[in-house]
């Protein structure tokens, strides 16, 4: 069971001094400072990259590279290609918005179809896009651009884009969506935040769709009355880290707390996953956003992490490069400039540990060669190559 009633400072000081109760007696690990993990180093494979959100190998090595203000970048041989690649749509680059994800069709090396979620309008009516377009085989530009999807309504300000995508095996393409901004926000009459509970909403939402953008056949709340057919999970405040584990099937998201309450989440379809009716976040300007911290039709988090590693990207390492780390989960951490590698047995988290790189974490992900790759959020950020030993 979860425990229940308690504000994330006291819990934090709770963990600190009593760290064996939260191992044994609670389900959900409620994680302050982790030891660092040993046996490992960075070396820099490419920067001078601005602000760099997503990354996706392409066949043969090379590598796509978002960067939020709006470029998509190639990475040649090890070497970043001067010139960006034409033909990227126009974005709104403000706050936390822009071009951020890059995902590979599936059937990628036949089709050369990219996908690219991104953030359009202005700072007071904006919205998630997602669109796909056809890579040339030059990789210097992008043909036959099409908008896919976009959140049917429009948020203020610049929080709480969510973006990040995960093909299934069945084809189907899941996407996450804000919750749309935090207080004093607002959308029909009450807080924007509120609205990852509606159903008529896409806010606060994992979507799940077809690959031109419809929603997925199947999908577990449509045909019902008043819900958005696209809709595969509800009660998100903001998802930034998507990944799935290639042998069991089972799909993971990171999603940030307000002050304190990041969470990391098994995703089950059709499930409610409580935000911000069940939450251990707190208001920033003080108070404890919900009492409520379990309830019988929300999953538990399998880690609260509690003071916020704001997470980013999230990879599920399935390789052979770092001895104990395989079927491990590992989540980029944008506010302590780390990596936390999240030890698993099946679904059940036993340990948690992390690698300190130094900035901003804004996207991990295991490339073709079995090693961890890491993109730091920063005006001259850089794509860094996890390496094992000291």
């Amino acid at each position: 069971m979860r425990m229940r009633h308690l504000h994330w400072p006291m819990l934090f000081l709770a963990f600190l001094l009593f760290p064996a109760t939260f191992l044994t007696a609670a389900e959900v690990e409620l994680t302050g400072d982790v030891p660092e993990a040993s046996d490992w180093r960075t070396e820099v494979v490419v920067d001078g990259l601005e602000h760099p959100w997503s990354i996706a190998w392409l066949p043969g090595g090379s590598a796509l590279v978002t960067e939020r203000p709006g470029r998509l970048r190639l990475i040649r041989g090890g070497t970043l290609v001067p010139t960006p690649i034409s033909g990227v749509p126009e974005v709104l680059s403000f706050g936390q918005g822009g071009l951020m994800e890059v995902a590979l069709h599936p059937d990628f090396a036949t089709n050369r179809l990219i996908y690219l979620t991104y953030a359009v309008g202005s700072k007071e009516a904006n919205r998630t896009v997602l669109a796909r377009a056809r890579l040339e085989e030059d990789g210097a530009r992008l043909s036959n651009l099409k908008v896919l999807f976009r959140n049917p309504d429009t948020k203020k300000g610049g929080a709480h884009f969510g973006s990040r995508l995960l093909w299934l095996p069945d084809g189907s393409l899941l996407m996450s969506l804000g919750d749309g901004g935090n207080p004093p926000l607002s959308f029909d009459g009450a807080y924007i935040r509120k609205q990852a509970q509606n159903l008529g909403t896409d806010f606060g939402k994992l979507v799940r769709l077809t690959d031109e953008g419809q929603p997925f056949p199947g999908n577990p709340l449509a045909g019902k009355d008043g819900v958005r057919a696209e809709i595969y999970t509800y009660g998100h405040r903001n998802i930034q880290g998507l990944a799935r584990d290639p042998a069991s099937g089972r799909v993971w998201a990171s999603e940030h707390g307000a002050r304190g309450g990041d969470e990391l989440n098994l995703i089950a379809p059709g499930r409610n996953y409580g935000w911000p009716e069940v939450t251990y976040s707190m208001e920033y300007f003080g108070p404890a956003i919900s009492d409520v911290h379990s309830r019988s039709d929300v999953p538990d988090p399998k880690v609260v992490w509690t003071p916020s590693i704001a997470p980013s990207g999230l990879a599920f390492y399935s390789g052979d490069r770092y001895p104990g780390w395989t079927g491990d989960l590992f989540s980029g951490s944008l506010s302590f400039g780390q990596i936390r590698h999240v030890r698993l047995d099946g679904e059940r988290v036993v340990g948690e540990e992390k690698l300190t790189i130094g900035k901003r974490v804004r996207d991990v992900r295991q490339g073709p060669d079995g090693y961890l790759y890491v993109l730091t959020d920063e005006t001259d950020g850089a794509l860094l190559r996890i390496l094992p030993g000291g």
